[in-house]
């Protein structure tokens, strides 16, 4: 059951598509802790490169999509609300399994560190339970322009 569809999240990140990864958020608790979920459609372009006859989810998108759902963690709390989270850095990150067309990847992001715009979240993105990825990301808070 999702807690936010992506109209939900088109309104707490500024994402758009193509490059909106999210498809729904199950959990959140603003601030602390969210899960999120992407499906992975035979029809997503990069599978069409990435490989031609061995389609896989490359590794710095499934980053993005974590990154993704740690920034609707964040910008859900209200006093962050109309801005925006960039990456600031990307440490400890392991991919451990393949994913492709058909999975559904649950992309998990715990807040670490929150210190005014600077913050560090755990993220681990699984398919049935099996890590896919994992890493610590950085990120800053800033204002929309």
């Amino acid at each position: 059951m999702s807690v936010l569809d992506k109209k939900a999240i088109e309104e707490i990140i500024p994402h758009r598509d193509p490059f909106m990864l999210l498809d729904e958020v199950t959990e959140l608790e603003p601030g602390k802790r969210v899960v999120a979920k992407k499906h992975l459609k035979e029809d997503e372009t990069w599978f069409k490169g990435h490989f031609p006859g061995h389609p896989i989810q490359p590794g710095v998108l499934t980053m993005e999509m974590l990154a993704q759902a740690g920034a609707v963690c964040v910008l859900s709390m209200p006093e962050f609300k109309g801005r925006i989270a960039v990456f600031a850095g990307i440490d400890k990150a392991r991919f451990h399994k393949p994913a492709g067309p058909g999975d559904t990847l649950t992309l998990e992001v715990e807040i670490l560190k929150l210190r005014s715009s600077i913050g560090v979240g755990k993220a681990i993105a699984t398919v049935d339970g099996n890590k896919v990825a994992v890493g610590e990301i950085t990120f800053a808070i800033s204002k929309a322009e």
